[in-house]
């Protein structure tokens, strides 16, 4: 996969960039995330933003209609049944602008990747 250029040099510049009600949203994402993985890097990857533990963690996006979460296939594929309702990727699913964000299964999601990420060696 090739690495796109971004103009966002860090999280905060990437959320900036959108409207006010997305950066919330985009905002509630990211403080659910620092909270559950505190040792996890912020980073820019593949133009959007990304936490980094032993890897890649987890990466979000904004859309136009939807806010792309992507915890790598093994976290799509582990919460399988809870995700089916979504439109999904191999590695990513959308969750829509229009309805409330799943924290509680993102932090689920963020939970166990954290889990798969240290018990790498």
């Amino acid at each position: 996969m090739m690495l796109m250029k971004t103009s966002h040099q860090d999280i905060d510049s990437y959320i900036a960039a959108y409207p006010e009600d997305i950066q919330k949203i985009l905002q509630q994402i990211r403080s659910l995330i620092r909270k559950i993985a505190p040792d996890a890097v912020e980073a820019i990857k593949y133009a959007i933003p990304t936490f980094v533990l032993k890897g890649n963690l987890v990466h979000f996006a904004a859309f136009k209609n939807h806010i792309g979460f992507y915890p790598a296939p093994t976290g799509i594929a582990a919460f399988e049944k809870d995700l089916s309702v979504y439109k999904q990727g191999k590695g990513s699913v959308q969750f829509p602008i229009d309805q409330p964000m799943p924290l509680l299964l993102i932090e689920k999601i963020v939970k166990f990747r954290i889990t798969e990420q240290t018990q790498k060696s």
